[in-house]
């Protein structure tokens, strides 16, 4: 790495380069390169004038430096002198040198011709119709188009990049944007440097490398951004998203552009609020609650720290992908809450794929598009278990139902007109045959709740609808009941609800 820089160049103006080939371009002017490199790469700054026979001291870097040869002996062996010159342009950073012919010179000095070629400079030729006000002019003109399309193509990636922070997968599609964007890699890190999500054209292993350490050096420093170059020269950035410590966003670009700054402040800020938690307070008292509930607190001891109230439990599932932080993160943030369990798998044979988010009741689950979602009643914090079993069966309606939010009903029902001891107990009897037996228990309780359909029970379950038939006709026979009879699958619901 070649040092880390929390600044930009001053050097480097903040408008695009003139590419030498565009110039060159301009039949209007004429010009003609005769000596030095060419290609794509060459570009120009700016234009500037001098007849200084030592120019060094006025030059910045980057200039198309316009000379009619003043300074320059006709007299024979001028070579040292023309020599020495062309090292003084190359040493202030000259990007090319346009020598005018007439009235001084009426050629090009073969010295100058051979010195720039020694020395790498480009050279130009500026016929005498073109004047070097004509040169400058073209070179603000083209600068000014470049401009233009850089802002232009700036404005694009915004705007891309907020249409794909309103995505399901907000965080993964802006970091794919961000990669089309600036042609390179896009990641978004832990503070210790650890790769939580990538997108883009995946680098060789020492960019890689490189960017990991320029995340971690820029925590370290407590800087909020920084730069370096890649060994295989690849431009590299770091940004830390939001306040403090918190997740780094890393960019490995192809090429480094004028705007490429503004995009990928643009796609940080974003990050930032896509993937903050609640911190300070809140966050304290969300660990606090955790803490208390692993050491055997009862939850309404610990629901006073979240807030109070009632609350109602979401199960999510993700469409046509797995379930990540990223996704379960904004999830919450799109229903209101920090609590969410992303269903991620801590262990090999852990996790179901299903997101969790623990909501207050004041605030209504809506669909999110992208998600499947089963929402349960609101519910006092000691009945929060009971709630998990009535949005996980929520979901599962959804999903045979092929229904983006399905709702556990809450109102009034028959079952609420017989005594709850004397319906227990008359559903423990109607259900006991089937009692060593969840896995029938709960394909009947499907099978009821999407009225019978073979293929809405076998999608909510995950099984072959063949699966499906085998266990209902292995029900009917246990519970020595006709379940075509409406009057025992009202009665099987009755005791399904309240068993």
């Amino acid at each position: 790495m070649n040092g880390l820089h929390t600044v930009p160049d001053p050097a480097v103006p903040p408008t695009p380069p003139v590419p030498l080939d565009a110039l060159l371009a301009r039949e209007d002017l004429g010009l003609r390169q005769i000596a030095g490199p060419s290609g794509p790469g060459l570009a120009v700054h700016w234009a500037h004038t001098s007849e200084m026979a030592d120019p060094y001291p006025y030059l910045l870097g980057g200039e198309l430096l316009l000379t009619a040869g003043v300074h320059i002996p006709e007299a024979a062996g001028p070579e040292e002198h023309v020599d020495a010159y062309v090292a003084r342009v190359v040493a202030a950073g000259g990007a090319a040198l346009g020598f005018g012919l007439a009235p001084v010179h009426d050629r090009v000095p073969p010295a100058l011709v051979a010195a720039c070629d020694a020395h790498g400079l480009p050279l130009l030729e500026v016929p005498p119709q073109t004047t070097f006000s004509g040169v400058a002019r073209a070179v603000w003109q083209l600068m000014a188009e470049a401009r233009h399309a850089e802002l232009r193509r700036v404005a694009k990636a915004q705007q891309s990049l907020a249409a794909a922070a309103s995505r399901p997968d907000p965080v993964p599609s802006v970091l794919r944007q961000l990669a089309r964007r600036v042609g390179g890699w896009a990641v978004l890190y832990r503070p210790e440097g650890v790769q939580l999500a990538a997108a883009g054209r995946e680098p060789g292993s020492g960019t890689r490398e490189a960017l990991a350490e320029l995340a971690r050096a820029v925590v370290a420093r407590a800087s909020a951004t920084a730069s370096d170059t890649a060994p295989g020269g690849e431009p590299l950035t770091a940004y830390v998203l939001g306040a403090g410590r918190g997740l780094v966003l890393g960019v490995a670009a192809s090429r480094r552009e004028p705007g490429d700054h503004t995009v990928v402040s643009v796609a940080a800020v974003l990050l930032s609020l896509l993937t903050a938690g609640h911190r300070t307070a809140t966050g304290a008292a969300h660990s606090s609650a955790l803490v208390r509930l692993l050491l055997g607190a009862a939850p309404e001891e610990v629901a006073p720290l979240l807030g109070g109230g009632r609350w109602r439990v979401v199960h999510g599932r993700p469409q046509g992908r797995a379930p990540d932080a990223m996704a379960a993160s904004a999830l919450g943030a799109a229903l209101g809450s920090a609590l969410v369990d992303s269903g991620e798998r801590v262990e090999e044979g852990a996790g179901d794929g299903v997101v969790r988010v623990l909501v207050p009741a004041g605030r209504e689950p809506a669909a999110q598009e992208g998600w499947t979602l089963g929402v349960s009643a609101a519910v006092e914090p000691g009945e929060w278990a009971l709630a998990d079993v009535q949005a996980a069966r929520a979901l599962a309606r959804a999903h045979a139902t092929r229904t983006p939010l399905v709702r556990h009903g809450a109102r009034s029902a028959l079952t609420d007109l017989v005594p709850a001891d004397d319906a227990e107990a008359h559903a423990r009897a109607l259900l006991a045959p089937l009692a060593d037996a969840p896995a029938l228990t709960e394909t009947l309780r499907t099978w009821l709740s999407l009225h019978g359909s073979w293929d809405r029970t076998a999608t909510a379950l995950s099984v072959h609808r063949n699966t499906v038939r085998q266990r209902m006709a292995r029900c009917a026979a246990l519970l020595a009941v006709d379940l075509n009879d409406p009057d025992v699958r009202m009665e099987l619901w009755f005791a399904l609800k309240r068993g």
